[in-house]
C-alpha cells in the first residue's frame, strides 16, 4: 500500500508547475528520505549527466537531502551544488509534524557552459566528457545575483503553500469540531423523548428539498439531524453507520439529479462513496466527509453558477433531464429562455463546453444504457423510449459516444453477469 502524504501533494505540485512556467527553471518534488514523487522540467530524473560521468544516483538524493537539512538551518532556503557540480536550491515543505517534503530546484550552472567544462570535465576522459557535453545543453546558465533572488521566490512561495495547507488542517479540525457538537445535541434530545423516536422521514424529505435548492446552510442542519439519529438508532454501531449512509447518499443523489445535476457526475459520487467508506475508521472522519459530499452534490447542480447565462443554462439542463424522450430542439429552449436560439447555441456550448445535440445525444445515450440492461426491450423501442425516432441513427449516436453499438453493449453487459462467482477459498 503507498504510504499517505503527511502533506498537501497537489498544491505542491501547482507550486512546483507554476514555478517552472514563470522561471524557466526545472523543479522537483520528493518526499523526505528523496524519493521522486513529481518533476517538471530538466530536473533530477530527466538529467543524465551523473550516469554518463559514471557517479550513482543515489549521491543525487543525498545532496537533495542534505541541502534540506541545511535549509531547516538556514530558515527555509539553501544553495548547494550536486555532486557534478551543478547548482541546485531547495526549500522544504511542512508536513503535519515536520518537514515531509522539499521542492528543489535545478540543476543550472552560475557560469558559461565552456568555463564548466574546462574547470570541472577536466578529470575525465574524452570519451566521457563528450558524453558529459552532449547532455550539458540541457542545463539553463543564471547569473549568481539572480540565483539568490529565484532562491528567495521560492523559499516565499512554498511558504504560502506551508500556510495555506495549515489552514487548511485548521479549517478542517474546525468543522469537525462544528459538526461533531451540532450531532451531539441533536442526540441529547433523543435521549430525553419517553419512547424511541420513529424514523425522521420529515427531516428526510426536508434534507432532498435544500439539496435540489442547494440551500447549503439548511442541508448541513438537517444532515446533522439525520447523522444524529443514525448514530442514536444504530447503537454507533460503525459498520451499521454506514450502510445507513449508503441509502442516505443514493436519496440525496437523486434529488440532486431531479435538480438538474449530471446525472452521470452523481452516479459516479455514489460509486466512489462507497470504495471511500470502507477508508474510514471513525465517526469523526465519517461525519466531515458526509459534509463535504453532500455539498459536492450541491455543488454539482449549479455547476454553471459562474455562467454568465447560469439561469438560461439551468433551465435547459433541467428540461433535457426531465424530457429527454420527447422532441427537445435548440429552437423550443430558445423560446422557453427568451434567446435567440443561435446565440443559446454559442453560450450554450462556450458555457458548458458541449455543443447542445451533443449534451442532449449524451443524456440520452445514458438513459439508453440503462434500459439495455432489459433483455426483453427491443433495441427499437429503447431508442423510442429515449428520443430517437430512427433506429440506425440511435445505433451510429450510440456507438459515437460509447464506442460499441448498442447490441454489444447489451451483449457485453450479459457477459459480465454470467461470470461465475470465484468459490471461496477452503
Amino acid at each position: 500500500m503507498a504510504k499517505q502524504e503527511s502533506f498537501d501533494l497537489t498544491l505542491a505540485k501547482e507550486c512546483a508547475s507554476a514555478y517552472t512556467g514563470a522561471t524557466g527553471l526545472s523543479c522537483i518534488i520528493s518526499d523526505s528520505n528523496g524519493d521522486l514523487l513529481s518533476e517538471y522540467g530538466y530536473g533530477c530524473r530527466s538529467c543524465m549527466i551523473c550516469e554518463r560521468a559514471g557517479k550513482l544516483k543515489t549521491q543525487c538524493v543525498q545532496a537533495q537531502n542534505y541541502g534540506m537539512t541545511e535549509a531547516e538551518r538556514f530558515g527555509g532556503k539553501y544553495i548547494y551544488y550536486c555532486p557534478m557540480g551543478l547548482t541546485c536550491f531547495v526549500s522544504p515543505i511542512l508536513g503535519e509534524l515536520h518537514n515531509a517534503a522539499k521542492i528543489t530546484v535545478g540543476p543550472f550552472l552560475m557560469v558559461e557552459h565552456q568555463d564548466f567544462i574546462d574547470c570541472e570535465l577536466d578529470q575525465y576522459d574524452n570519451d566521457k566528457q563528450e558524453l558529459i557535453v552532449e547532455e550539458l545543453v540541457n542545463v539553463p546558465v543564471i547569473t549568481p545575483a539572480k540565483v539568490n533572488d529565484l532562491s528567495t521566490l521560492l523559499f516565499m512561495a512554498v511558504g504560502f503553500m506551508n500556510k495555506v495547507s495549515v489552514s487548511n488542517r485548521l479549517l478542517d479540525s474546525q468543522t469537525s469540531d462544528a459538526l461533531q457538537g451540532q450531532i451531539t445535541t441533536y442526540i441529547m434530545q433523543l435521549k430525553n423523548e419517553e419512547t424511541p423516536p420513529p424514523y425522521p422521514f420529515a427531516i428526510e424529505r426536508s434534507l432532498l428539498k435544500s439539496i435540489s435548492d442547494a440551500n447549503k446552510t439548511e442541508a448541513q442542519r438537517l444532515l446533522n439531524e439525520m447523522m444524529g439519529h443514525i448514530l442514536f438508532s444504530t447503537g454507533r454501531d460503525f459498520e451499521l453507520v454506514k450502510s445507513r449512509i449508503l441509502e442516505l447518499m443514493t436519496l440525496i443523489s437523486r434529488a440532486a439529479i431531479e435538480a438538474g445535476a449530471n446525472a452521470e457526475y452523481s452516479l459516479n459520487i455514489c460509486h466512489e462513496s462507497r470504495s471511500h467508506l470502507s477508508s474510514l475508521h471513525n465517526i469523526e472522519e465519517l461525519c466531515l466527509w458526509l459534509s463535504d459530499t453532500a455539498t459536492h452534490f450541491m455543488d454539482s447542480i449549479f455547476k454553471y453558477a459562474d455562467a454568465r447565462h447560469a439561469n438560461a443554462i439551468h433551465r435547459c439542463v433541467q428540461y433535457i433531464e426531465a424530457n429527454y424522450h420527447d422532441k427537445v430542439s435548440l429552437d423550443l429552449l430558445a423560446g422557453m429562455v427568451y434567446l435567440s436560439p443561435p446565440y443559446l447555441s454559442r453560450v450554450f456550448k462556450q458555457e458548458t463546453g458541449t455543443p447542445f445535440n451533443t449534451y442532449l445525444n449524451e443524456v440520452r445515450v445514458q438513459k439508453a444504457k440503462e434500459l439495455l440492461r432489459h433483455e426483453e426491450m427491443r433495441l427499437i423501442d429503447i431508442a423510442e423510449a429515449v428520443g430517437f425516432e430512427d433506429q440506425s441513427y440511435f445505433t451510429k449516436v450510440f456507438k459515437r459516444i460509447v464506442g460499441l453499438t448498442p447490441l454489444h453493449y447489451r451483449a457485453q453487459i450479459k457477459n459480465t453477469r454470467d461470470i461465475p462467482a470465484r468459490a471461496p477459498a477452503p
